[in-house]
């Protein structure tokens, strides 16, 4: 995607929204819904993956039925400044990590980390303090989603043997 936002209409937005609350709804109940032929919808969503507004469609799943029953969010802090560059290639290391960002505040990063059980996380924890650039750790475990159909609730790969 470039750095220009690409533009959508009203019956684009109507589109996303249809996808967002449920990615397999049919192109022809979408159009049924907006007034639109399944064809005509088709293209839109077409062009829309195109632009990278839509980026993709997955399957959200209960993470402890793919082996993730431990979950935390890890505030990462940095000797000196680490490029987000630097960060990501770190990140892209840990399958265990689900998402990352770099953020405002006292931390540089903070991660959010899926494991098998609480030694696996003290394991992934151990693996991303062992970094030079990395000063310290603060960890926060999840105890349960209030929201739990956000996407951070579900998980979209399994658990390393």
């Amino acid at each position: 995607m470039n750095s220009r936002t690409p533009s959508f209409d009203e019956l684009d937005r109507q589109i996303i929204t249809a996808l967002m609350a449920n990615a397999r709804t049919s192109f022809a109940e979408i159009g049924a819904a907006i007034g639109l032929s399944a064809t005509a919808v088709k293209r839109r969503v077409d062009r829309l993956r195109e632009t990278g507004v839509i980026t993709g469609f997955t399957a959200t799943v209960k993470p402890a039925a793919l082996g993730w029953r431990t979950e935390a969010y890890v505030e990462v802090y940095c000797e000196g400044a680490a490029p987000p560059r630097r960060l990501a290639e770190v990140v892209r290391n840990h399958p265990e990590i689900a998402a990352a960002m770099t953020v405002t505040g006292g931390a540089d990063a903070l991660l959010h980390v899926r494991a098998r059980d609480v030694e696996h996380f003290e394991e992934v924890l151990e693996r991303i303090r062992a970094e030079p650039f990395i000063r310290k750790t603060i960890s926060v475990m999840v105890l349960s989603h209030l929201l739990p159909e956000s996407p951070e609730a579900g998980a979209t790969q399994p658990a390393p043997e």
